[in-house]
Parts: structure tokens; sequence; C-alpha cells
């Protein structure tokens, strides 16, 4: 989602007189490195397409809640921080460039706090606080200690990491200026939340990875990937990523909004989609599916006939909203079961 304070030109890291073979390998991880940027990205322009087509109104699939479209969206954000990581060791391996690790630095500071200035006004009950670029900056300041440290130091920083939301999440951590650090007792409403814990394991396993692949042979390290012209269009999105995330979904929103202004879609015909993602979601709460079935129907009923349909299937519930969805859904649940 963003450029990290790795370097992504393609010039090899190698210092000046070393071998063309370490030059090679250099480039080789570059190369690599920008390509799985670029990867990430993509996905990720598709998953925010996604996610604006449901918000519209034009599909039904539940990109925020369903297990599948979970599991995409946090393996995106994942492959992006695993490469913060990797991006840090390689950024320090021939002597670390301090003022072009700041300049990047603050650009991904200001990127995220322009981030959560527009998404406060554009969605105020679920605006951006702490999503993928806050932990970004975040991480590649903390990662720094992580960087020269022991191996097995940055494993057990990795493994306590993600274990500590288990074992250290309680009350003390729900005031709005702890929220960030992902050890409350409750998940906060944001299109974007990218806790510091657990996910800054995922930094120091990127880091650990890139420290064990020094070790290994120069043919592992600076493996072939398919010509570059085969994949420039990666290359050149890993290397854009901060852009092209900062832009891609002002201008996919931009453009689902004109859509349907034109063609509004009919909302009423998602009824059947919905029905079936709701018994679905149902059905995992190891509820009988025929019980889930009818549940589902009485809830899009009742939901359509308290004025609130349009809303959920465009996720802009407020919280009132979503507290009255869930009484009308145990309503509903106590009427099928009599």
């Amino acid at each position: 989602m963003t450029e990290q304070s790795g370097r992504s030109d393609s010039r090899p890291l190698a210092a000046p007189g070393a071998s063309a073979e370490a030059a090679a390998a250099s480039a080789g991880r570059l190369h690599l490195i920008d390509a799985a940027r670029g990867i990430a990205i993509a996905a990720m322009v598709v998953y925010h397409f996604s996610w604006d087509l449901r918000h519209f109104g034009y599909i039904a699939a539940d990109v925020t809640h369903d297990p599948g479209w979970r599991l995409f969206a946090r393996s995106i954000a994942a492959s992006f921080l695993f490469i913060v990581g990797v991006s840090l060791v390689l950024a320090s391996r021939n002597g670390f460039r301090t003022g072009r690790y700041l300049r990047r630095l603050g650009l991904i500071v200001a990127s995220a706090a322009a981030i959560t200035i527009v998404t406060y006004f554009v969605f105020p009950d679920s605006f951006v606080f702490f999503g993928i670029l806050h932990h970004i900056a975040v991480a590649s300041v903390l990662g720094l200690a992580f960087v020269n440290a022991p191996i097995w130091l940055v494993a057990a920083a990795a493994i306590a990491s993600f274990l500590a939301p288990t074992y250290l999440a309680g009350p003390a951590f729900d005031p709005p200026a702890m929220v960030w650090l992902g050890l409350a007792t409750f998940i906060p409403r944001s299109n974007d939340f990218v806790p510091l814990f657990p996910w800054f394991g995922v930094v120091l396993a990127g880091i650990a990875v890139a420290r064990l692949a020094h070790w290994l042979p120069t043919g592992l390290t600076a493996t072939a990937i398919p010509s570059p012209r085969m994949v420039s269009p990666l290359i050149w999105a890993g290397r854009h990523s901060l852009v092209i995330y900062l832009a891609h979904q002002p201008i996919l929103f931009g453009l689902v909004f004109l859509a349907a202004q034109v063609t509004p879609p009919d909302l009423a015909r998602l009824q059947p989609s919905y029905v079936e993602a709701c018994t679905s979601a149902c059905i995992r709460s190891e509820i009988d599916a025929e019980t889930c079935r009818r549940t589902c129907i009485c809830l899009a009923d009742r939901l359509q006939a308290e004025g609130l349909w349009d809303d959920v299937m465009r996720q802009t519930l407020t919280s009132d909203q979503e507290a009255h969805y869930v009484a009308l859904s145990s309503q509903c649940r106590v009427a099928v079961e009599r």
C-alpha cells in the first residue's frame, strides 16, 4: 500500500567495487520485491473496487465481514507489512541512509494523516484513525531496533506480537488513546484498522526472513523472476505503490458513484443473494440450515419494511442502526423457532 523505507529503484545495493555476482543478486532481489509489492497493490485495488460496488449496492457480497473476503484483505495487509520488514533490512545492509529514510517516513506520515482527515469527513462513524499507512509509519520506526538484533530476539518479538492480543488484552487498553495498540476488549469501527499488535509480528517476520536469506547461497537469494519486461507493470506498480494507494480509491469510488447516478442499482434484486450470504454466516454458528434460511428471509423482509434495507446493502448503518439490526435478527430468530 505504500513504498517502504527500503530501496525501490532497480539499482543494486552492492557497495562500490563489489563483484558482478553480488550486484546481480541485489538487482534480482529488488526486482522481486517491487514485483511482490505490485501484486499486493493490484490485489488491494481489486478489494477496494469490490467494496465500492457493495457500498453502492451493485453486489450483495459482504466484502467487510465474509470470511473469504476478510482472509483476502488480511493477506493483502500481511503482504505489505512483510515487505516493510524486508525493505528495512535491505536499506541497512550497505549503510543506512538517514536522509532517504526520513524523507520516505515523512511522506508516509503525511499520507496517513491525509487519509484520516479525508475519511473523517466522508465516513465520520468509521474513519481511518490507524490503518495500513499508520501502521507502516510506526513499524518503520520500531523495526529499526530489530534490523541488527540477534535473530532469536527478532523471532521472539514476532511471536510475542502475535500472542499479545490473546494474553495482554484488557480494559486498561480500552481508552481511545490506547486502541491503536490492538489490545482493547473491542474492535473499533473503522474502514481500515491495522493495530500494532498482532500485525507488527508480520513486519518482524519480514525482518527475520530477510536476515536469514542473507545467509543462503547466492543462487537462492538472487532468484530469478521472469524477465523484467514480462512483469514490468507489476514492478512499476510496486515502485509507485504510495501514489497508487492514495489515488486509486478516490478514482474508483467516484466512478462507481457516477455510475450510480446514471444507472442506480436495483437493491431489491439483491435479496436472494443477501439471504444466501446471511444463511451461510448463520450456519457457521452451528444453527441448522432451515432455521437459518427462514430467519434470514424474515430479517430481509423486516429490514425492507423498516427502511433499513438500502443502508444494509450499502453498508452505511450507523451505530444505532446496527444495534437495531441485531435486535431485528434476534426477533426473527425467536419468531422462526416458535
